[in-house]
């Protein structure tokens, strides 16, 4: 009986260090090829789910969350004047669809230690058409 308990906790440390996402610092921000799966429709009632905690438009109040203009390239904490968790003000990488669909899936697997309380979207499809929707709607409009 010993036996397999060791043998349990030993794989289960051995598998931990996959529970975490690992940022693509190098990735590109301008790779579409998570949103061109998705359903900007879809996507924006998905939103409805975000909305609480954030805007879309740097013009919008801020909410419990920073405001998502020009959400892709984005330097992850770099949002002035909000105040991130240590976590994601120490965090190396800019926001791309992967590393937002990573996040997505699982924020406290993604960056553990941030504070955002959404568990995240399971589905995989939801994901995609929230991608598509941010990707239309997180660009500020030219002055």
């Amino acid at each position: 009986m010993k036996f397999i308990a060791k043998t349990a906790v030993y794989v289960a440390m051995a598998a931990a260090p996959a529970l975490f996402a690992i940022p693509a610092a190098n990735a590109d921000p301008s790779d579409t090829s998570i949103s061109s799966q998705g359903d900007a429709t879809k996507g924006q009632r998905l939103f409805n789910r975000c909305k609480a905690c954030h805007n879309l438009t740097a013009t919008a109040r801020r909410r419990i969350g920073p405001n998502l203009d020009n959400l892709f390239g984005r330097q992850a904490g770099g949002r002035e004047g909000f105040k991130y968790s240590k976590a994601l003000a120490e965090a190396d990488f800019v926001w791309t669809e992967q590393n937002l669909n990573d996040w997505l899936a699982q924020p406290r697997t993604f960056l553990p230690g941030n504070k955002m309380a959404f568990a995240g979207l399971r589905k995989e499809q939801d994901r995609k058409d929230l991608m598509a929707y941010l990707r239309d709607s997180t660009v500020e409009a030219a002055e």
